[in-house]
């Protein structure tokens, strides 16, 4: 069973929906960025970012990854996930005035951003956890969302008696995953064979 949330409420003064789930804490910002900002910067990001079709092994077959990918973030803050090492590349204004927005919200530091551009409804990212060693460990996570709706899925790592929690981020929302949410959860944006537009998420992080 899934635990839907109702996310279409609405948060005086900017103030986060508080998600507090067994062995994790979820803050979501519904509409942080106006609808016009939301489109103007999907729309720059599309074109701005240097944006790349990566592969992973499965099954012993090279296989693309189901969407696009890039990686920026101060010097020498490489970092590897299912066998992609990824060099950073240099920070652009348009991605320093986002991350501004992601470290007030969170207060915190970040020096590097993970792009997935999902193209299409066929895009998705399957059962992970942001939990690399060279991520410093319980550290505040950003994920910030432009253009199309997509589902966001949760999970608890070791208990199955705990329901999964399914959140819906909409364009111009920040969702913030802290405390110990990477060590006991993984997380999903599934696939889905309805319509939906593009999106663009970025989930800034801190590389030790």
């Amino acid at each position: 069973m899934i635990k839907q949330l109702s996310l279409f409420d609405i948060y005086p003064n900017g103030s986060p929906e508080e998600i507090i789930i067994s062995d994790g804490h979820l803050q979501l910002y519904h509409s942080i960025f106006s609808d016009v900002e939301a489109s103007r910067y999907y729309d720059r990001l599309e074109k701005e970012i240097c944006w790349q079709q990566d592969s992973i092994i499965l099954f012993g077959k090279s296989q693309p990854l189901p969407r696009l990918t890039a990686w920026y973030g101060d010097p020498e803050r490489s970092y590897t996930y299912s066998g992609i090492a990824m060099e950073p590349t240099p920070w652009i204004p348009l991605l320093q005035t986002i991350k501004t927005k992601a470290e007030t919200l969170a207060k915190a530091t970040f020096n590097s951003v993970l792009l997935n551009f999902y193209r299409t409804g066929t895009d998705g990212v399957s059962w992970h956890a942001d939990d690399e060693p060279e991520l410093k460990k319980n550290y505040p996570i950003a994920s910030v969302s432009f253009g199309g709706t997509r589902r966001f899925l949760l999970k608890h790592k070791t208990d199955p008696t705990i329901e999964k929690v399914e959140l819906i981020l909409t364009s111009g929302s920040i969702l913030l995953m802290l405390g110990t949410t990477q060590e006991y959860w993984l997380h999903q944006v599934p696939k889905t064979k309805k319509f939906v537009e593009p999106r663009i998420n970025l989930t800034f992080r801190f590389i030790q």
